[in-house]
């Protein structure tokens, strides 16, 4: 079970680093994530005293616990290295944290993080070009 954010490639250009990271959910989160409800397409990844959070991942529950917020903040758990290499990366090369793919190892859930710059709105307009002519291409190809 894996389940990607689309919009990832598409806002950002994503760099080569990528970090593997577990998250802390509730029990009934996991269930949830388990079926496939979850929605990282609007998530974001901040970094809050030296430890860092998936903010505004939308993992609906079926019977959700008196006061449970399907949006609220989750804390991902790193390595102390890792977290200070994301921290040393972001602030130099001035990158962002994108959360790319929530995925299942075994029993535990693992999100995957990349680091990448903010597309200018010129280079999105490109890629979508680009991807509308490899389409077209393909169909051309494929007919005859």
């Amino acid at each position: 079970m894996a389940v990607l954010n689309k919009k990832a490639n598409f806002e950002f250009e994503l760099v080569s680093d990528r970090y593997e990271a577990g998250l802390a959910l509730l029990g009934a989160e996991a269930k949830a994530i388990r079926t496939g409800h979850i929605d990282i397409s609007s998530a974001a990844v901040r970094i809050l005293k030296n430890e860092i959070f998936l903010i505004n991942a939308n993992i609906p529950v079926s019977s959700p616990p008196k006061g449970y917020i399907p949006t609220r903040s989750r804390k991902l758990l790193l390595n102390r290295k890792e977290i200070t290499s994301i921290i040393t990366k972001t602030k130099q090369l001035k990158l962002t944290i994108v959360p790319v793919k929530v995925y299942n190892a075994g029993r535990l859930f693992k999100l995957e993080l990349a680091l990448g710059k903010h597309k200018k709105k010129f280079e999105k307009r490109a890629s979508i070009k680009k991807k509308d002519t490899q389409r077209e291409f393909e169909r051309e190809f494929k007919i005859n």
